[in-house]
């Protein structure tokens, strides 16, 4: 059978599935909004800021991860060729350098690839998820084949938990926030949602203030946020409260259809 990029016996299809990786994708969209390049580049692009699109691009963007990480080969080559198409046809201009450049712009794409990669293995350690240092490279390294889907070597970005430590070290120093764009807090309170989702609207912000409480303290600050040790204790403290809450939903309604197929397929290899 073909199981795309990863399959029963990776660790991704074990971790992706967890509800509460929700937060680590709202913290992956944080880490990469600052990057300067990553940042101006959805900016300056209004098809992808409209506030009316937002929840319809949310939805596009969930369902590429879920390809991705689930889809067949055929699948994910589609969904990929899709994505560099629209990254090769956007361009965005640089004020700090005068430069035009395009959103497949590699330094930006190993940016956004590692901090996506940082935040679901971050979010799922500290809220409980259990993973052995070994499982948490493999997780690190099973992530390159999907560098490859949007246009990157698999070599050209981490393998391993310190790889990507050190990577995240060295890449700060040309990190900030891009003072033309909305802040992420303001946007979560205005993002416009279908009628019957109404009710769940309060929920936007704090999934949003829970993700940025994850970030790193140097990431909070270049937000403008208190980055202190104490907001690390009520991060951890709020993941693994929530995480320990969603465990107690039966497996058949906390997981995803694609979440569950996994979980059976991976049992079956194991018996």
């Amino acid at each position: 059978m073909d199981h795309g990029l990863f399959g029963p016996g990776s660790v991704t299809w074990r971790v992706m599935g967890e509800p509460i990786l929700l937060v680590g994708g709202f913290r992956a969209l944080l880490m990469q909004g600052l990057h300067p390049r990553a940042m101006r580049g959805v900016a300056q692009n209004s098809a992808l800021v409209d506030q009316a699109e937002a929840w319809s691009r949310f939805l596009r963007t969930t369902e590429f991860v879920r390809v991705r990480t689930y889809g067949t080969s055929a699948e994910v080559a589609e969904a990929g060729a899709r994505v560099r198409g629209i990254h090769a046809r956007l361009t965005a201009f640089d004020p700090d350098t005068g430069e035009r450049y395009r959103l497949d712009d590699p330094d930006a794409l190993r940016w956004v690839h590692v901090a996506e990669v940082d935040s679901y293995l971050s979010v799922a350690r500290r809220a409980g998820v259990r993973l052995s240092e070994e499982e948490a490279d493999r997780f690190v390294a099973e992530w390159r084949r999907a560098a490859e889907v949007v246009g990157l070597r698999a070599d050209d970005v981490p393998g391993s938990v310190a790889e990507m430590r050190d990577y995240i070290q060295a890449r700060r120093p040309g990190l900030y926030y891009v003072p033309e764009a909305s802040h992420p807090l303001r946007q979560s309170l205005g993002t416009p949602l279908p009628a019957y989702l109404l009710p769940l609207r309060p929920v936007l912000p704090m999934i949003t203030v829970l993700a940025m409480a994850t970030l790193p303290r140097w990431a909070r600050r270049l937000y403008g946020l208190p980055g202190t040790p104490v907001g690390d204790l009520w991060a951890t403290a709020a993941l693994r409260t929530l995480q320990t809450g969603i465990t107690l939903v039966p497996a058949p309604v906390r997981y995803g259809p694609d979440a569950r197929r996994a979980r059976r397929a991976a049992a079956g290899r194991a018996a």
